[in-house]
């Protein structure tokens, strides 16, 4: 089934659309992180911050790569 560019550029800016909170959530869990290390729910807090981080640039790059293939295909 061929999808159009339209159906294709509404995907990409769903994946840019849920990689937007990723990026201001992540960032803000890791700076909590670091401030509160002495805090017994530290390493948690530190690894869902990174892993925040980590799955807002890769939806970022999955939806940048998408919207790209849509306008210029």
């Amino acid at each position: 089934m061929k999808h159009t560019n339209k159906e294709i550029l509404g995907k990409g800016i769903k994946y840019l659309a849920f990689a937007l909170p990723l990026t201001l959530i992540g960032p803000s869990v890791l700076f909590t992180a670091f401030n509160n290390q002495h805090h017994p729910f530290y390493i948690p807090v530190l690894i869902g911050g990174i892993v925040a981080i980590i799955a807002a640039i890769l939806l970022m790059f999955k939806g940048i790569i998408t919207v790209v293939k849509a306008v210029f295909d």
